[in-house]
């Protein structure tokens, strides 16, 4: 995503009993959401993607070359990647954020960042972090 001007965090909550995979933000304040799924039983399982789709102007699956895509619903993004790069073979719908969601979105990601980056800093401190979470 990178390569898009997108920098990311992984495993953001975006509200309670959410967790997204990959979460982008871009140069112009998209907020894009990856799922990341490693099998069919994977994909299978996985019952709250749809609520992730409220959270951000477009969604994408990622997956390797292996992954049967037919699966994947069409109205979705998708990125095949392998050990070494990523590719977007098909955009997710657009579908803008709200300005107040997107303000909420933009803060949860800096947040996010920036606890993870602290952390990696003084990891003693990340305990102390959990007392000032909402």
């Amino acid at each position: 995503m990178l390569s898009h001007g997108f920098a990311t965090v992984e495993e953001l909550v975006p509200a309670p009993g959410l967790r997204v995979d990959v979460m982008g933000l871009g140069p112009k304040g998209e907020v894009w959401v990856v799922e990341c799924k490693s099998s069919r039983a994977d994909f299978a399982a996985d019952r709250k993607w749809h609520n992730y789709l409220e959270w951000c102007d477009r969604f994408f699956w990622a997956v390797d070359a292996d992954f049967p895509t037919g699966l994947l619903p069409p109205d979705s993004g998708l990125i095949v990647a392998d050990d070494y790069d990523a590719e977007i073979l098909r955009m997710g719908p657009q579908a803008p954020l709200a300005a107040a969601r997107r303000k909420v979105m933009v803060q949860k990601f800096a947040r996010h960042a920036a606890l993870r980056l602290q952390a990696l800093r003084d990891p003693a401190a990340v305990g102390k972090v959990s007392a000032f979470s909402p």
